[in-house]
Order: C-alpha cells, then structure tokens, then sequence
C-alpha cells in the first residue's frame, strides 16, 4: 500500500518508521521541508538502534529507508495513494485545512485518517465533500512501541473502511480497537477512572500523592502512580483531557475534574518536563522523602472484629501477632476493622468500640507486600504506631510489609480507585462506546494496566464490587459512586463483567 502521511512531528514520523517497516510505501510531508529531513533522521536513527539491538536486520532496516519517501509539497498529485493519515497539530481549522486540499489532490479512492487524540472525527469530516471517506485512526506515542490504535469511525463514515483499517493496523504488528467518536475515544476516557479519583482523595487530605502512588503500586499492581503518571505526560495535558472529556460528557460525575490542577498548570508545575511537578527532577532535585520508619510495638495485641476478620486475623496470627479470641477487646488491645466502601468512624458507632484505638484496615492487599491502615480524628497516635508495627509484621521471617497510614475514608485509597477505574470502563461498555473485549484490551495494551478493568472486576467478583460501589454511594452521598447498570445487572444475573450479554437486536 502506498500511504501518505502529513505531518512529520513526533507522531508522524512514528507513524511513517511503524508503516515502513511494515512492508508499505509511505510519503511523510509537512508545510516545513526542515520538518521532514529532520524526521528521516529520526527514523533512520531508531532503525539503526533496531539493529543493534537486534530487533530486525541491516537489510530490513535499509529496505524501510527506501520505502520512506520524503515530499516537498504536501498537495502534491498522487494517484498510486490509498491511504492518508494526518498527523498535525490539534486543532480543528488547521486539518480541516488540510483534508480540503488533499481532497483536491488525491483520487477519490484514497481512504483519509485522522490521528486526532481530542477532536470529534465527525467534525473534521464535515469539511469534506464527502464525509464517507474519513475515520479515525489514533496511535499513542512513542507508536512503534504503544502497539495499539484506536479505529474511530465517523458518524458518516462508510461501512467497509473502519475493518479496512483494523485489517492494516493489525497486519503491521499493532492491535486495533473500534471506538465510537466519543470525547477521548477509549484509552483516554478509561484513563480518568484513576486520575479523576486520585485527586479526590487528595482533595478529602486522605493521603499524599507519594502515598497514594505507593498504594497504587504495591496494592493495586500499577506500574506507576497515578500522580507519577500525570508528571509524566505532563499535567498541563492531563488537565486539559480531564476537563474535555467531563465537559464532552456533559458533566458526567464519575469524570468530574478537581479544582486542584488550575493553580497547579498556571503556576508551571507540569511534571518532568520542567523539572517540577507533582514531584521535583533533575540532577539538583531532593530526593523524595522515605516512608517515616515503623516504630511502634509490634507485641501490642490486636482484637480483629467486622465483616471478613477472619483472613486477616489468620495472616496475623501467622506472623506472631498477640491476636485475642474473646468477644471484646480488652484494655490493651488495638483494634483493627477490614472495611469495605464504610468508614472505621461506623464501624466505632455500630459496634462500640474505642475510638481511641480502633483503626481500618484494607482488605484489598491482604497477601500483598503493602498494608493500608486508617486512622481517624479520635485515633490515639500511639495507638496507630503500635497498630502500624503489628500490621508489618511478616510470617516466616519473611520481609516485614510496608504499611500506609491514611485518613479514614469510605472504602479507603485503594478500593477507591479500583472502584472508578471499573466503573468508568463499565459506563463505557454500557454505552456501547467500545465492546467489553476491546475496553480491557486497550487499557492493558495503552495504559499498562495488570489487568483489563471489567476482568479486573471479576477477579474481584461483580456481587462484591457492586457492594462496595453500593456502600461508597450510601456512604458519601456523591452520584460519582453510583453503581452502573452494567454492573448491577450482571451482579443480578450472574454474568461476567466482560459479556456482552443479549440485546434486543440479537433477538430480532
């Protein structure tokens, strides 16, 4: 196939390497001609640094240098084209302007893609005399190595061309998922579920960002925090998908932005970029500060009383723990309390206990390497060190388990933001916005989740998730909790989250 590619910034040429080495043809053009012998460069270094790390040949990577083919005029004529796909800057006149001139110039056979993250494609394709032939086709950067793009059809784009695309994407090497032309499209709008939470919590002053990074780690299985995340693609970016997608969606409340990152962008506190941000880099950045040591008595003894004691009254009991039998606490004990979407404070008032000494603790991460314990404003400190220490207690002389002190809130961090990533991928499959499969397909593949978020559900189990989704809602108040059809229903109905289930057109 021959395709023409317009625009040789980042993405273009990332685009124009992955389509060459893939066997095909590719034109890469841009306004500026220095853009384009600077993107050749770039392709050519990455290949070369193929080879050495011998990821393909001398000869494959020489024959993708000659299929690139550079062009000084954007509109030139190019009969043998099949395929366009535009890569230039976010903004709607701007490629508009170009599909209008690559309209005149192409045949009229040749398919156009735009590779636009934020902009409706059916806006973009309203420009054209015939709006049938674009779509979306959205690659993440760095794009030989993010192997997955967003087929995203307009709602006037024929029939055959969003499996036309799929069928390229997938023969050069990447996966393609069909997304409808949403704000965000799929991988960022699932992306919100962690970030939006996250900066809840921060806002409530349940924990610091370095705390919940580590929680999101050790407990949920991230490879990074959701606020090492946000420093890395910038928050100035982050911000603005946040607030598209929230405002797209008409104010939807489980995409709902925080009022902490306005300040935060107009002061320049972007990330890695600028060397500041959530955190500080560069060679003169302190380091972060470490985790304040365990220092409380390990020997306290623990009375564990609520809904699931007994898996963590056995792990403790397992490590050497004083763990009590009686049916209270006596005057010595702290007191520890699993909670699932309620708060510590509850559980103190319908239980009776002592509020000076009774303290949360996440069920989550029970035979993880990370404790989360939760304290609140009645909690004696001391207390809270002597609970800390008997919770890092590890069996078999085994390493002592990292533990996170935080504010007691409903369901906690980590059940917190497990709950919104499922939530808003379950609001997205009900809407019909992407299928089940292809949701968890790109978030694992886009956003290096452990796991898809409707298969991460049913490890958790949709009964159970909608319980906490139920006790969240009840407990705060806040529609953000509210628990999705989606879920509710398979709960009900003993379905997995990731089935689609009968509609009424498969009953026609």
């Amino acid at each position: 196939m021959r395709i023409r590619i317009v625009g040789a910034g980042a993405m273009g040429r990332g685009i124009a390497q992955w389509a060459a080495a893939a066997g095909h043809t590719v034109e890469l053009c841009d306004v500026r001609t220095e853009a384009v012998t600077a993107a050749v460069d770039f392709v050519r270094s990455m290949l070369e640094r193929a080879v050495q790390k011998g990821r393909t040949t001398s000869g494959e990577a020489a024959s993708a240098l000659e299929r690139l083919v550079p062009l000084d005029d954007p509109w030139a004529p190019g009969p043998e084209v099949e395929l366009v796909i535009e890569a230039v800057r976010e903004d709607l006149d701007t490629k508009a302007e170009v599909f209008g001139k690559l309209e005149e110039a192409l045949p009229d056979s040749a398919v156009f893609a735009t590779n636009t993250s934020s902009l409706s494609v059916t806006r973009i394709a309203a420009s054209l005399r015939d709006p049938g032939r674009l779509a979306g086709l959205h690659f993440f950067n760095p794009v030989p190595l993010m192997k997955i793009v967003e087929v995203v059809p307009g709602a006037a784009t024929r029939p055959e061309i969003p499996p036309a695309l799929t069928a390229l994407v997938e023969s050069c090497g990447h996966r393609a998922v069909t997304v409808a032309d949403t704000p965000g499209f799929l991988v960022n709008h699932a992306g919100r579920g962690l970030v939006t939470e996250a900066l809840a919590l921060l806002e409530e002053s349940v924990a610091g960002p370095a705390d919940i990074d580590r929680i999101a780690r050790d407990v949920l299985g991230l490879r990074m925090g959701p606020f090492e995340l946000t420093d890395l693609t910038g928050l100035d970016v982050t911000a603005a998908v946040i607030d598209s997608i929230w405002q797209g969606f008409r104010h939807e409340d489980r995409l709902r932005p925080s009022y902490l990152t306005p300040n935060r962008v107009t002061a320049g506190l972007h990330g890695r970029k600028n060397g500041r941000g959530w955190y500080a880099y560069g060679p003169e950045a302190p380091a972060p500060a470490p985790e304040a040591p365990v220092t409380g008595d390990s020997g306290r003894p623990v009375f564990v009383t609520g809904e699931g004691r007994e898996g963590l009254r056995d792990a403790l009991s397992a490590a050497g723990a004083t763990v009590e039998d009686g049916p209270e606490p006596s005057e010595a004990a702290v007191v520890l309390v699993p909670v699932w979407g309620t708060t510590v404070a509850a559980a103190v008032a319908s239980l009776g206990l002592p509020a000076a000494r009774t303290f949360g603790v996440d069920p989550l991460p029970a035979a993880g390497r990370r404790r989360v314990l939760a304290v609140t404003p009645a909690s004696d400190p001391a207390a809270a060190r002597d609970a800390r220490a008997v919770l890092a207690r590890a069996a078999d002389g085994g390493e002592p388990h990292a533990v996170s002190v935080v504010r007691d809130t409903a369901g906690s961090v980590a059940q917190r933001l497990l709950a919104s990533v499922v939530s808003v991928a379950a609001s997205i499959a009900e809407r019909s916005l992407a299928t089940p499969a292809d949701i968890d397909l790109a978030v694992t593949t886009g956003l290096g989740y452990p796991v898809g978020p409707l298969a991460w559900g049913d490890r958790i189990g949709a009964a159970r998730l909608l319980d906490l989704q139920r006790a969240l809602h009840a407990t705060t108040g806040d529609p953000r909790y509210r628990p999705t059809r989606w879920l509710t229903e398979r709960a009900e109905l003993g379905l997995s989250l990731t089935d689609r289930g009968t509609s009424p057109a498969d009953c026609a």
